[in-house]
């Protein structure tokens, strides 16, 4: 039977909700509407007004080959961090589930990562990858120029995925773990019976009944690695050397702040707004249809 709340004055469930509409409002809807005025008008860098162009900010992006360049670094960071991320929380998740001693320190241990914010893990990560000073330069002192990620581009990659991979783990290691957690005792303990190891029962019943929630961590993923890399980027590279980490995200701070192209900064922003929805929409659209159990 379906119990549905009932307010005797109409205006109460108003009210109700009124603040987080406000929040909503300030914090989301009216940035974005004032990105897409923007992106459509010339705004002065000093102030002063500014001039409808129409389509002509997005025109000067579309054919721009440094743009072009950060869509497919942003690929790139994207896809290899989502990768890396799920890959390693899923091994962790997997081992942790198994009732052994000292698995409920584990746990909590594999967690409080992703409490650290992104400067911090910026920062961390940036000495421990010096090529002078950190633990990496010990592969210079064996091979001197093999490591540099301040002169080269496919270095500071690998370099920023490794970050944003770190980041990512204690979140996707929570979900995994739930899913494992949720999956009936008595399915794993037949398969034990008969004979099948932790590694057939990890390949054949607990991984496949984590596909939901293998999903939704690549969408997530892939979201937040398109949208929120921002302080990795600018502690660790700054977009550099020659633009290697240059991310879309990066791009659009860099153009507007620093070379004050706020209407192309912004429709930089309606055009990443649009690619995280679409990315969304397909994955949900198209790729959860598949998922089915035999």
């Amino acid at each position: 039977m379906e119990r549905r709340a009932t307010f005797r004055a109409p205006l109460l469930p108003w009210l109700l909700v009124l603040p987080q509409l406000l929040i909503v409002f300030v914090f989301f809807y009216w940035p974005s509407g004032e990105a897409f005025r923007w992106a459509f008008t010339l705004e002065q860098p000093w102030g002063g007004g500014r001039e409808w162009v129409g389509w002509q900010n997005f025109l000067e992006i579309f054919v721009s080959t440094h743009y072009w360049a950060s869509v497919r670094v942003s690929m790139i960071y994207a896809f290899g961090t989502s990768a890396l991320a799920i890959v390693i929380a899923l091994l962790l998740a997997l081992f942790i589930d198994r009732e052994v001693r000292g698995s409920r320190g584990w746990r909590v241990a594999l967690i409080w990562p992703y409490a650290v914010a992104a400067p911090a893990i910026g920062m961390i990560f940036r000495f421990v990858f010096d090529a002078r000073a950190g633990v990496f330069s010990l592969l210079n002192a064996v091979s001197p120029g093999f490591w540099d990620p301040s002169m080269n581009g496919t270095h500071a990659m690998v370099m920023l995925i490794f970050a944003g991979s770190w980041q990512l783990i204690a979140y996707n290691f929570v979900f995994f773990l739930a899913g494992l957690q949720s999956i009936p005792r008595p399915l794993t303990e037949a398969a034990a019976m008969d004979g099948a190891g932790p590694l057939r029962r990890m390949r054949d019943i607990q991984v496949p009944l984590l596909a939901p929630t293998f999903f939704f961590l690549v969408v997530i993923n892939l979201t937040d690695s398109f949208t929120n890399s921002f302080g990795l980027v600018d502690i660790m590279t700054g977009g550099g050397p020659a633009r290697a980490t240059d991310i879309m995200v990066y791009k659009i701070y860099s153009d507007g702040f620093k070379g004050l192209d706020y209407s192309g900064a912004a429709a930089q922003s309606v055009i990443l707004m649009l690619l995280v929805v679409a990315l969304t929409f397909i994955q949900f659209r198209f790729v959860e249809r598949k998922m089915r159990y035999r």
